[in-house]
């Protein structure tokens, strides 16, 4: 069975949740991986870091927060305010002498 799209259509809700599901569970995975090579990278060495760079650390981490949140702002006001529909072109009013009319005088 397909759908509109020649796409093979998922043939039961149980196909769909074992999906969603498995998704989540490679994405959790990611996640502890994540966070092990963190730990691990952290923790490994005993090189003391100085407060200088903890304070480059946190004003890097600042910044790009305000960067993220400020584009993220941008892009919803753009979309709310109508900036990114597809442009439209509007044609120029025809004037009398090309209709065909002649200009009464």
């Amino acid at each position: 069975m397909t759908n509109t799209d020649g796409q093979p259509a998922p043939s039961g809700p149980q196909e769909s949740k074992l999906g969603r599901w498995l998704v989540i569970a490679v994405l959790c995975a990611m996640l502890v991986g994540a966070v092990a090579l963190g730990y691990l990278g952290w923790f490994s060495t005993d090189i003391e870091v100085p407060a200088a760079g903890y304070l480059a650390l946190v004003l890097g981490v600042m910044f790009s927060l305000v960067v993220g949140v400020g584009l993220m702002t941008l892009v919803f006001y753009s979309s709310r305010k109508g900036y990114d529909e597809p442009a439209v072109l509007i044609p120029e009013p025809e004037s009398e002498s090309e209709n065909g009319r002649s200009d009464p005088q």
